[in-house]
């Protein structure tokens, strides 16, 4: 299965690795060669880097922690502590670098500069005016969380192209039977 990055921000498309969490989870990121992957889907890095089955675990954790986080911000309750600690050490590494090379934009680092990155983005958005526009997709059994970015804030689905479009054609079906 391929990674999608619809959730307008770095932070909530790494927590939406695992698809339908009240269900039967689908883990996208489960293996050290996974994470790599995503590392350059996401456009953090050129070169998949190495990954260790420990670091594995510390971004499956950092994952963890801004899906709690997000969850958190989205229903108006407190940060955990334990949650900002986490994504507040891998925040404060040296983040993945870019620069303007010969021919073209060129991204570098190491995997913990990747997620440095990642958790950067999670911690602009926790911490900032858009926090209140953190949704869940209303498609079941999807669980992705996303920014609301529409002009009226009644967007209802992670992806149109997606979950949009599957509760659109089951809506056609069941007024047509």
């Amino acid at each position: 299965m391929d990674f999608a990055f619809v959730s307008g921000n770095l932070g909530l498309d790494l927590a939406g690795t695992v698809g339908h969490r009240r269900g039967e989870r689908i883990d996208l990121m489960a293996t050290p060669a996974d994470l790599a992957r995503w590392t350059v889907e996401a456009g953090l890095l050129d070169v998949m880097p190495a990954v260790s089955d420990d670091e594995l675990a510390e971004a499956v954790a950092l994952r963890e922690a801004i899906y709690r986080l997000a969850t958190a911000a989205r229903t108006g309750t407190a940060f955990g502590t334990a949650d900002r600690e986490t994504l507040n050490r891998a925040a404060g590494r040296a983040p993945a670098s870019v620069r303007l090379g010969e021919h073209g934009l060129e991204r570098g680092g190491d995997l913990r500069a990747a997620l440095s990155t990642t958790a950067r983005a999670a911690a602009g958005l926790l911490g900032g005016p858009q926090a209140g526009l953190i949704r869940e997709c209303e498609a079941d059994p999807c669980t992705r969380l996303y920014v609301d970015a529409s002009h009226r804030r009644t967007r209802r689905w992670c992806d149109m192209r997606a979950c949009g479009n599957r509760a659109k054609a089951a809506a056609f079906r069941a007024r047509h039977r």
